[in-house]
């Protein structure tokens, strides 16, 4: 009787738990967090699109102007290629500076002086028209894409550390969800009855300033990461106030435990270096995992879906009119996938979400590839093709699409977690950057069947985690950090004291402000 009156508080304590998770600023962070950065990674994402031919216009008109000439075909399609790629090149840019900024001003300020790029992008691009400029348009797409580059990297960190780990999943994948939103946002904006004319097109990239500033007005009502105040800053009152904000209760002397529980023998957190944590045995099938799952995020084709739509809905028999249209098709559902994804992964895990998603996407990629080949003798196949792309844009979404983010924040302890989305960022715009460059000379050689490089792809990757991702939800980093123990051939104790002798290695320098102490036979450093 006992038991079950303690098994009945210990139910009935969790439903508490659970109802105080989600509190008001939680949700204010994450919105407000994700519509100023990963909503505008997604809205660049699709808004070339529907604006192309005015572009390529303006371009040729440009060119006439200065050189009293037309430009040739080859130079146009060269310039487009640029502008269209280049938003890759600044992300990897964005991805490799990230790691000092966060460490120097925290995760939340980081977001809010990203913005920065975003107005001087938009400022850029949205008067590249009237002072008939290319450059000015080439120019605020690689600084637009330093802000994507800089903002998919804080963004997952901010999120993965405000949150309890019970409904880590669901608020990461908002980073996902927001995606998707800018993705559809952009291909509204760009319907003929919008912002898809000749004459307005340049407002398509000076919209973009509306995100940014509201992200600036309401972040500095909220608090800073408490894992970051209390770890790296060793501020415990602000963190304290912070956990408060964000978890909506007064005691917050559980979550303070817990957090330096995880990081027992690091209080005074040195943030690892790129080079320390690839030399790090402990993280080896961490940092492994996190590159085959973020290389094949990118490689498994939905950019290649989201940059060339109209050419791929050309391709199955759409008329061209329509095709604005039925691109909304492709935003609507990858919006409602990443909203499912959101509800369900706190239910389902990430694991089956993830294999499942790129299984699933083998499957349509090879029935796409045989309604594309055989279109032209069935006249129905055209339509099966468009439902293909959904059914693939919605596999991607439940899983692949927003749970790399999720792993990167949860696999690695707060020393290590700049350097391993630093790494995680640099694979993500390297693949993006080839996927965008490589398409069309891909669809060119080998036209229908294409895509089956893409489903190679997916299924590759969904083989190595059926083998090797372990499961991580509502799971602390020592258990996730034990679940890959053995793969990486350490004992628990063994990666703690690889963990402590490389963080040493790394404060050596800083030793005259630290005294150390012996607890137990246990290392540990006081700040003086």
């Amino acid at each position: 009787m006992e038991n079950k009156e303690k098994n009945g508080e210990i139910k009935e304590n969790q439903v508490v738990k659970k109802k105080l998770d989600w509190s008001g600023s939680l949700i204010v962070a994450a919105l407000a967090g994700a519509f100023g950065s990963s909503f505008l990674y997604g809205y660049n994402l699709s808004v070339v699109n529907a604006p192309t031919v005015y572009i390529k216009k303006f371009y040729n008109a440009t060119w006439e102007r200065r050189y009293s000439s037309s430009i040739d075909e080859g130079t146009l399609t060269l310039l487009w290629s640029i502008t269209v790629s280049i938003f890759s090149i600044g992300g990897l840019v964005g991805a490799i500076i990230v790691t000092p900024i966060v460490k120097f001003f925290g995760r939340k300020y980081t977001l809010m002086l990203n913005n920065i790029f975003a107005v001087i992008a938009a400022l850029l691009m949205g008067f590249s028209s009237l002072a008939g400029s290319f450059e000015m348009l080439i120019l605020g797409r690689i600084i637009m894409g330093i802000d994507a580059g800089v903002s998919l990297s804080a963004l997952p960190m901010y999120l993965s550390e405000i949150s309890p780990k019970e409904i880590r999943g669901s608020l990461g994948q908002v980073t996902a969800i927001f995606i998707c939103i800018g993705v559809f946002t952009g291909q509204v904006l760009g319907l003929p009855e919008i912002f898809g004319k000749e004459s307005l097109w340049p407002y398509l990239f000076g919209v973009i300033i509306v995100p940014s500033v509201i992200q600036v007005v309401i972040l500095p009502f909220l608090p800073e990461s408490p894992r970051y105040l209390l770890l790296e800053r060793h501020d415990i009152h602000r963190a304290e106030k912070a956990f408060r904000t964000f978890l909506g209760k007064a005691d917050v002397s559980y979550e303070v435990e817990e957090v330096l529980a995880e990081s027992q023998i690091h209080r005074n957190v040195q943030i690892a270096s790129i080079l320390q944590l690839l030399r790090n045995r402990s993280v080896r099938w961490q940092i492994i995992t996190v590159v085959i799952t973020m290389g094949c995020y990118q490689l498994c084709g939905l950019n290649a879906i989201w940059y060339y739509t109209n050419s791929i809905f050309s391709a199955s028999g759409i008329n061209h009119d329509t095709i604005p249209y039925v691109t909304l098709s492709t935003g609507a559902t990858e919006t409602l996938a990443a909203v499912f994804s959101g509800l369900v992964i706190e239910r389902l895990g990430r694991r089956p979400l993830l294999i499942g998603g790129f299984g699933l996407m083998v499957v349509f990629f090879a029935v796409l590839t045989t309604s594309l080949t055989l279109q032209y003798h069935v006249s129905w196949l055209p339509f099966l093709s468009i439902a293909c792309i959904l059914a693939i844009i919605a596999s991607f979404c439940i899983g692949p699409g927003g749970i790399p983010f999720v792993l990167t924040g949860e696999f690695f302890e707060q020393s290590q977690r700049p350097a391993a989305f630093m790494i995680a960022g640099t694979v993500n715009w390297l693949c993006n950057f080839t996927v965008g460059l490589l398409f069309p000379f891909i669809q060119s050689g080998l036209r229908t069947y294409c895509f089956l490089v893409f489903a190679v792809i997916c299924l590759t990757g969904a083989t190595y985690l059926f083998f090797v991702l372990p499961e991580t939800k509502n799971k602390t980093l020592h258990e996730i950090s034990q679940a890959f123990a053995k793969r990486n051939k350490v004992t628990l104790e063994v990666q703690e004291m690889d963990q402590y002798s490389a963080e040493r290695k790394s404060s050596a320098e800083q030793e005259s402000n630290f005294s150390p102490t012996k607890d137990n036979g246990e290392a540990e450093c006081r700040i003086v």
